[in-house]
């Protein structure tokens, strides 16, 4: 097989069903295999999308939800191809898109993982799509909305062109296609991380083992994310903050000193009670 594209489905049917039908409207010059992954779903979107989809995919099906990371990491472990996609129910993935950076995986060997322009259903950049790594001082200047002329702290990369094609430290985990050769150097999924986070680590050490991580603004996807303006779930938003505690301490409490790991875990903490506080007058979605 030369591509596997793994989607994990949580009660989201009609989602999956045409994220799905969304890759199988094209044909490809590759052999590929779709596999979604079942977390558990509360309702019937698995029998539903297995009578749906009766010889395009494979299904596996988790017993019990234990987060994105442990999701996709029940395919990934199934896997014998050359290259691998992770991507979310709630995209739509464009023509050539997938061709594409085949296409260019294909030619660029360095390159450990690659990703494309996001949009949001609003046509808008999803800004997650091209990112540097979150460190205490890019992030102190996205929270309170500091604008800087330095790359370093540019977090977003407002700077690069949406249109453009080059190396940055990190994509979303909605579109990440990797090599499985990256992923039998590197590890799967960390699912310490339940949901969020997993893609920033999971690009953190492609970058350590050498790899070069590639931003492909040429092609694109549709993102269907939940507006922010909807109130959320509590689990949610706790699952953000903790993925903020989990990557700092993994990766970067060591380099600093005990004050410094302090003052974050506090910060982290506040930002979490703050937000549960505010959710609560927002209107449900």
């Amino acid at each position: 097989m030369d591509l596997s594209i793994v989607i994990v489905n949580y009660g989201t049917f009609e989602l999956t069903k045409n994220t799905v039908n969304s890759i199988l409207e094209y044909s490809y010059p590759f052999d590929i295999e779709i596999i979604v992954v079942d977390n558990a779903s509360p309702d019937e979107s698995l029998s539903m999308l297995k009578e749906y989809f009766k010889d395009n995919v494979r299904f596996i099906s988790s017993p019990s939800n234990n987060g994105f990371a442990a999701g996709n990491n029940l395919a990934l472990r199934n896997v014998d191809s050359k290259y691998v996609l992770l991507l979310n129910s709630d995209t739509i993935v464009w023509e050539n898109t997938l061709q594409d950076i085949y296409e260019f995986m294909q030619s660029n060997s360095d390159v450990g993982a690659c990703g494309c322009q996001v949009l949001l259903k609003d046509n808008t950049l999803d800004k997650a799509c091209r990112r540097s790594f979150p460190n205490v001082k890019n992030s102190f200047f996205r929270l309170f909305h500091i604008p800087t002329n330095s790359a370093d702290d540019n977090y977003n990369l407002d700077d690069l062109d949406d249109d453009g094609v080059y190396e940055i430290d990190c994509l979303t985990g909605a579109f990440i296609f990797t090599r499985k050769e990256v992923l039998d150097e590197i590890g799967l999924l960390d699912e310490t991380f339940f949901m969020y986070g997993e893609d920033i680590d999971f690009c953190y050490r492609i970058k350590k083992a050498g790899w070069k991580i590639i931003y492909y603004g040429k092609d694109k996807i549709t993102h269907f994310k939940g507006a922010s303006s909807k109130k959320q779930r509590p689990k949610l938003i706790y699952e953000f903050y903790r993925a903020m505690y989990i990557y700092y301490k993994k990766h970067h409490a060591q380099e600093s000193n005990i004050l410094v790991n302090l003052v974050v875990y506090f910060g982290i903490f506040v930002l979490c009670i703050l937000k549960l506080f505010l959710n609560i007058f927002k209107k449900k979605s």
